[in-house]
């Protein structure tokens, strides 16, 4: 049978395997083995039929190519861009002035009139994918390296098509990239995939990762999303919707969608009337539309998973549906080469030194820093001038740019996405970059010396001069056992997936005030006010802000702008803020899950409120707003309640709809046991009730009653976590914010200390959890010491100060 197999110039998918690379490539053998096993699982793969390493051969030898082929690598000068133009072009003639044998050509024929004839149509539109035999293959992607063709019917232009795709074996990309993974040119063939096309011209496309990309976090599949054919995503002209699905929670039967985020999708590719592609405006109102519904969005998740299962190895794969039929199909998939090639045990941290005020920000690739000096070029032309070591500034690559990218020190794009075709590249080069800068090529001017740093989150920011930066490598598998559980803060839900690497038993403190403040903007009351505000029937009374003369001033048209602008694909304001805050939180839980994650509510003052978009209308002027209306204190007020129970509605999204029960949560600034009652019966009136499915609730310890009545407060919560700084100011009667009072004292003065082991021996007295958040104990090894002999449960620190803390930890023991 394989001798069989091995003899012949055509097979058909049913006929091939994962074990067939050196017949059909990578990509075509990965084609097979799904079609084979995996759509008995419900994963639909559109059939075809591949032409084999032994046509490739065949096809040379009737056209003694292969000595031609040979003289002219002979002559290739591997240090030079411009050999490496006139090389490729060299072989590519050879290929396309050739012909096809006799033979070859009635085996194609035949077979594309008998994929019509089960498709039913007489010129069936086929797509025609190259697949080379060392291609998708682990540690090597050959991302965009070679050619397809799409919307390709009738004979003669499948024959010529295949032929251009043989040729794309010999672009400068495919050779430049042979030559980095050291491949000889002249002994991988390539096999042409014929695949009867699915209409996403009609629908939608896209690409998935069973890991996120920029992280190498496994518990996540990640779905990117357009209108039209998925090349689209490639050339980076547009920003896909992003769908994120939990993968643990998925297995158990919730729908745990935990981020959706809205592309821009002003563009798409159709089919052109006599074959290809063209490009199309999408209308306005489809621009506003996710492309994927959320049922697609679970099925695709589960396909992904099943795919992943079965080869036991994260996959970066591509899908499409239907728009004629409405189905879904996988057209490819093969092993991520990037992140699942890094070492699981080594955690590395890049931290730049006072960058200053950044030139322009973008979407970050990777989590690294570079710099030198910006080189501008517009187009393939210039790339010869490109030299390494600069920092390759363009409005966008495409793989013709790969002999200049792998000179680059880093990269940035006016346009593009985290799958577009400069994002996929740098990744798996490894170096920095930050795509969809808006105007980057134009900011920037050749020459200049910049700084590329992408080591903080999903926002990428480039630095006028050379500005410095560290780079430490921690070994994982050599950390120490401590006495105590150390935890961490997290504030923005960008760094969670990065962090979730760190040796820490969960977090501490999950602040939703980053969310609120970085994602969400609006204050909730506006939201929840927005139809009043909108038809001016709002009235001030009853907050607390002023008269009605002064709202008037405030320019409430402007607010409904600025809200409609921040607001745009919901028409439910209040919507907007519960799936916003519950996607943020739930990407934080998500990430340390099944450790527990501690959420605490908003603990904005009143003159932070003030400043999200619409707070003035709401917020009283309060002369000191650190003792003010804030925590506990606004959440049972009638004022705000209503804010509060969107938090809640958020909260029970995050543990019932993502199936994330690791979520628990900590009311801040609790005054007094009686303020405890009633927000526990404010939860549980909105669905969240403690003890339910091992939910706890726990209360901040930052006021001095918290320790004075911690006995009374832990018959009503599940457990205390200090808040140090509040603490201390408050015992000590010190503006924390005022430096000229900070010799006076700090979490060490023998007042804080005293309370502090007092609350702790309590909680462990009554068995309920007891942890501090604060960077204190990495300041202060005497510090820690002092709170690990009180018997502290768990100390939560910023993740920069993890590390640092375990040794120091370590050290004293």
């Amino acid at each position: 049978m394989e001798k069989e197999k091995n003899e012949k110039y055509l097979l058909w998918l049913d006929e091939i395997g994962k074990d067939d690379v050196a017949l059909v490539g990578g990509k075509n053998a990965s084609l097979g083995e799904m079609y084979c096993h995996l759509t008995s699982q419900g994963i639909r793969i559109p059939n075809g039929f591949a032409l084999t390493a032994k046509a490739y051969w065949h096809f040379l030898k009737f056209n003694h190519l292969d000595d031609k082929l040979s003289d002219i690598f002979y002559r290739f000068n591997r240090q030079s861009l411009v050999s490496l133009a006139k090389t490729g072009q060299a072989a590519r003639s050879l290929i396309l002035k050739a012909q096809f044998p006799p033979d070859l050509i009635q085996e194609i024929k035949k077979s594309y009139r008998e994929l019509c004839s089960q498709a039913g149509k007489r010129n069936l539109a086929v797509a025609v994918r190259s697949s080379a035999t060392a291609e998708d293959l682990k540690g090597a992607s050959f991302a965009g390296a070679m050619e397809t063709y799409l919307n390709v019917s009738g004979e003669q232009n499948l024959l010529n098509a295949i032929k251009k795709c043989i040729s794309s074996l010999f672009t400068d990309r495919s050779i430049a990239y042979r030559e980095e993974k050291g491949f000889d040119h002249l002994k991988i063939a390539l096999s042409a995939g014929v695949l009867q096309m699915v209409r996403s011209d009609l629908s939608s496309s896209g690409v998935m990762f069973t890991l996120d990309t920029e992280t190498g976090f496994r518990n996540v599949v990640v779905i990117n999303s357009i209108y039209g054919v998925g090349e689209m995503i490639v050339k980076g002209r547009v920003t896909p919707d992003e769908f994120i699905v939990f993968k643990p929670a998925l297995e158990e039967g919730f729908r745990s969608i935990i981020v959706k985020n809205l592309g821009q999708k002003q563009k798409k590719y159709v089919y052109k009337k006599n074959g290809g592609l063209k490009e199309a405006a999408v209308p306005l109102a489809q621009q506003k539309s996710f492309s994927l519904g959320e049922d697609e969005i679970i099925t695709l998740a589960r396909w992904a998973m099943k795919i992943e299962k079965y080869y036991d190895f994260p996959q970066d794969i591509e899908w499409a549906k239907d728009g004629k039929t409405g189905e879904l199909f996988i057209v490819q998939s093969r092993p991520e080469t990037v992140q699942t090639e890094k070492k699981a045990s080594v955690f590395q941290e890049y931290r730049i030194e006072a960058p200053g005020e950044a030139l322009l920000e973008g979407i970050a690739v990777g989590n690294k820093i570079g710099k030198g000096a910006a080189h501008i070029i517009k187009n393939v032309a210039q790339l010869s001038q490109f030299k390494k070591g600069e920092v390759l500034v363009t409005k966008m690559t495409d793989p013709d740019w790969v002999p200049a990218l792998r000179l680059a020190s880093a990269v940035i794009t006016d346009e593009g996405s985290r799958v577009c075709h400069a994002a996929i590249v740098s990744r798996e080069l490894g170096i920095p970059c930050i795509v969809a800068t808006g105007a980057g090529s134009r900011i920037l001017k050749s020459g200049q010396m910049i700084t590329v740093d992408c080591s903080s989150g999903s926002k990428g920011k480039v630095y006028k001069g050379d500005i410095p930066f560290e780079v430490k490598e921690y070994d994982l598998q050599g950390i120490p056992p401590l006495p105590v559980k150390l935890t961490a803060n997290i504030g923005s839900p960008e760094i969670a997936f990065q962090n979730s690497f760190l040796p820490v038993e969960g977090v501490g403190l999950a602040r939703e005030e980053f969310i609120i403040a970085e994602k969400i903007k609006v204050h909730p009351l506006a939201l929840i006010h927005y139809n009043e505000l909108k038809h001016g029937k709002f009235s001030a009374s009853g907050f607390g802000t002023s008269d009605e003369s002064r709202i008037a001033k405030l320019k409430i048209q402007k607010i409904i702008r600025e809200i409609d602008r921040i607001t745009l694909e919901h028409h439910d304001k209040q919507e907007y803020f519960v799936r916003e805050l519950a996607e943020g939180i739930g990407k934080i839980v998500a990430a340390f899950w099944p450790k527990p994650v501690i959420v605490r509510f908003s603990d904005f003052k009143t003159n932070e409120y003030s400043q999200l978009v619409g707070g003035e209308l709401f917020e009283p002027q309060e002369e000191n707003p650190m003792i003010g209306w804030r925590g506990a204190s606004r959440y049972y007020d009638e004022k705000f309640k209503p804010a509060f129970l969107m938090e809640c509605e958020a909260i029970k999204r995050v543990r019932d709809v993502f199936g994330l029960k690791n979520l628990k949560v900590m009311i801040p600034f609790c005054r007094t046991p009686e303020e405890g009652k009633k927000v526990i019966e404010i939860m549980r009136q909105s669905g969240i009730e403690q003890g339910k499915d091992g939910f706890e609730i726990y209360v901040m310890c930052e006021i001095p009653s918290n320790v004075i009545l911690a006995e009374q407060f832990l018959e009503i919560f599940d457990g205390m976590s200090i808040g140090s700084n509040d603490l201390t100011q408050l015992t000590l009667g010190m503006d924390r914010d005022n430096g000229g009072l900070s010799h006076i004292g700090d979490e060490r003065n023998e007042a804080i200390k005293k309370m502090l082991k007092q609350v702790i021996a309590i909680c462990r007295e009554k068995g309920k959890y007891c942890g501090i958040c604060g960077d204190a104990p990495s300041s202060f090894p005497d510090f820690a010491d002092f709170l690990i002999d009180c018997g502290i449960e768990s100390i939560s620190l910023s993740p920069d100060a993890v590390i640092k803390t375990i040794f120091i930890l370590a050290k004293n023991q």
